[in-house]
Parts: structure tokens; C-alpha cells; sequence
């Protein structure tokens, strides 16, 4: 039997994640009836599955049937509840940082999964669904073969899904939110992701703390927080400095940028502020990280 963490996920699962940055896995066809725990996740989900469930997504509760895509954003805590005991489909788990990398567009940056005030579960008729099943499928392929791009094909396959699922269902122009707590977190949360990727020094990172964000939404930096930790179960500096950590390891990783320029770039005045930051983050220097490929 496979053993599982305390977030419900076998750690055969797990363990890719942390290896590769991703898993394809194909769903089991029958399974007891069951539901996941409330919370948030280190990763972020797509699911393409057929049959019934209950998806509880922030403040939202969602009645799935027939055959759906469905995006799980890890800043959003959720619940799964299996409602039948068949099911056939496929889900592809992946980290942050796995697209976290210069090749990210625009177009990940507007999906579901990182626009928080988008709809998670998008219904598919009979050929969408089948169209999905290939890339699917495909990504499975890929993950199982010997190839040496695995990882691009990949991210290839994801855009893919992203531009099928805005095809089918484009983003919302109304209000989404049951509340304003609601509202006001999708708002910081979408204006932190839209400052990245950090493509030049010339044009370093804006907005760095809780102040900076609340002065731009126009908002008091209490009232942000408190929202910003009601919906999301994080203080709004875990979720900032998350997400700079996580592009600081991007750039160290997958560009030739000194130090000293992502330091600039991220909007540290100087070096060592960076590097105490960094390594009090991730408990690694920024050379020591960029040396053994962590």
C-alpha cells in the first residue's frame, strides 16, 4: 500500500515533485469513496478527470459531473470529495519553480492557474474532452520515455492546456468574488505575479512589502493582511517573500546574471542584503545553490 503524507499525497508522488518539479500520473479507475484534506499545497494541479465530485475552492463550493479541466492554485485552500466510487482521468502536479524559469509568457501569467479570481473547472463536451485525453496522454508518454527535453515538451503541453481552456471558457469580465476579503486577496495576488518574470535591472522589482502593495490597491495594510490571511491561510509577506525566493532561484538557475544583478533586479540595494535573504529563505548561499544545481 502506498504510504502518504500528511496532505493526502502518496509519496511516490511527492517524490517526483521534488526530483523533477512535476508529475503525470493517470487517476485510478476505482477508488473508496473519500475525500482530500482542507488546505493548501506546495504545488499547483491540473486535472482532467470524468466523474462525480465536490470541489471546495476558497469560498467557493463546485458540483463536478461528467468530464472536466480543473486548475488547483496552491495559495488556495481546497477540498476534494469524491462522490462516486468510478472515475478515469489524469492529473499533472507541478512546483513553482518547474515554470518558474525566463521561458514563462504572458499567457501562464492570465490562466487559471495563476489568476485567482478565474473559475477552477471548466466543463468539456465530448470533443474537448477527447482533445485533452491526447495531450494527456502525451505528457504521460513523455514523462515515461528517455528524452533528453522532457522538460520543454512539457511546458510546451502545459501552454497548450492553458490556450484550449481560455479557447473554451475566456476569463470572466463580472465580479467573481463572494466577498471583499475575496476580491481584495485576488487582487494582491494577481499584481504580485504580474511583476515577474524580472526580465532587466533596468526595471527591478516595484512592490516588495505589504505597504508597497496596499498603497497600491488603495487599501489599509491591516485590512490587507487580515484578508490576505483569511482566505489564504498565509501572512501577505510569506506569500511576497515566496514568491521573490522563488524567482531568485529562477534566475540564478536558468540565466548567466551575477549575483550581484539579481540582487539589483529583485530591488535589494545592495548584494549581501540579498544574500542574508536568500539563504535565511532557502538555507543556501545564492553561489552555493547556482554550483550544485539545486
Amino acid at each position: 500500500m502506498a504510504t502518504r503524507n500528511s496532505s493526502g499525497i502518496p509519496e511516490s508522488i511527492t517524490k517526483d515533485l521534488k526530483l523533477k518539479g512535476f508529475k503525470i500520473h493517470e487517476l485510478p479507475k476505482t477508488i473508496n469513496h473519500s475525500t482530500a484534506a482542507h488546505g493548501r499545497r506546495d504545488f499547483y494541479k491540473i486535472g482532467l478527470v470524468t466523474g462525480d465530485m465536490t470541489l471546495r475552492y476558497g469560498d467557493k463550493t463546485l458540483e463536478i459531473s461528467d468530464t472536466v479541466l480543473f486548475f488547483v492554485n496552491p495559495n488556495i485552500p481546497h477540498t476534494v470529495v469524491r462522490q462516486s466510487k468510478k472515475r478515469n482521468g489524469y492529473a499533472f502536479l507541478f512546483t513553482e519553480a518547474f515554470v518558474a524559469g525566463r521561458e514563462r509568457t504572458e499567457i501562464l501569467k492570465s490562466s487559471p492557474l495563476f489568476n485567482s479570481e478565474a473559475s477552477p473547472v471548466i466543463q468539456l463536451n465530448k470533443e474537448q474532452a477527447a482533445f485533452m485525453t491526447g495531450i494527456f496522454q502525451k505528457m504521460l508518454a513523455i514523462h515515461n520515455g528517455n528524452y533528453d527535453y522532457e522538460n520543454e515538451l512539457i511546458k510546451n503541453c502545459i501552454e497548450i492546456i492553458i490556450h484550449e481552456a481560455l479557447r473554451i471558457q475566456p476569463p470572466q469580465t463580472g465580479p467573481l468574488h463572494k466577498n471583499a476579503a475575496t476580491r481584495i486577496t485576488g487582487q494582491f495576488m494577481d499584481l504580485l505575479e504580474r511583476q515577474f518574470p524580472i526580465d532587466s535591472i533596468a526595471t527591478p522589482l516595484r512592490l516588495r512589502t505589504a505597504q508597497d502593495f496596499a498603497k497600491s490597491l488603495a487599501v489599509h495594510v491591516n485590512y490587507l493582511n487580515r484578508a490576505v490571511k483569511e482566505v489564504t491561510g498565509k501572512p501577505t509577506s510569506v506569500h511576497i517573500t515566496d514568491r521573490i525566493a522563488a524567482e531568485a532561484k529562477a534566475l540564478l538557475l536558468y540565466t548567466d546574471w551575477s549575483v550581484a544583478d539579481i540582487a539589483y533586479g529583485l530591488g535589494f540595494e545592495y548584494p549581501t542584503y540579498f544574500n542574508n535573504y536568500f539563504k535565511r529563505i532557502t538555507g543556501f548561499a545564492p553561489n552555493s545553490l547556482r554550483k550544485e544545481k539545486v
